[in-house]
């Protein structure tokens, strides 16, 4: 998880695309290069799943992340959103 958010922060569409499950992964994966993320908070990780508050500057979200072990790598597969939330 740490690491994709440092994907998301560092502009890394090649370290975004290898840790998402290509069944899930968007053709494009390039984050948007206009957005300053400012911090991410893990809430809880357990087996498979990683709760998380992500913020940038102007805002937060809050998402409970699902991963899936795939030739012994951890790969993002999906997750669910509760949108923006006050950090």
């Amino acid at each position: 998880m740490r690491s994709r958010y440092t994907a998301f922060v560092t502009g890394d569409a090649d370290h975004l695309f290898r840790t998402w499950h290509p069944r899930t992964r968007p053709d494009d994966v390039r984050p948007d290069p206009s957005t300053r993320w400012t911090g991410l908070r893990i809430l809880a990780a357990e087996a498979d799943t990683v709760e998380f508050v992500a913020s940038w500057e102007g805002g937060a979200m809050h998402e409970v992340s699902r991963f899936e072990q795939r030739a012994g790598r951890w790969v993002y597969v999906d997750g669910e959103v509760d949108g923006d939330v006050s950090s």
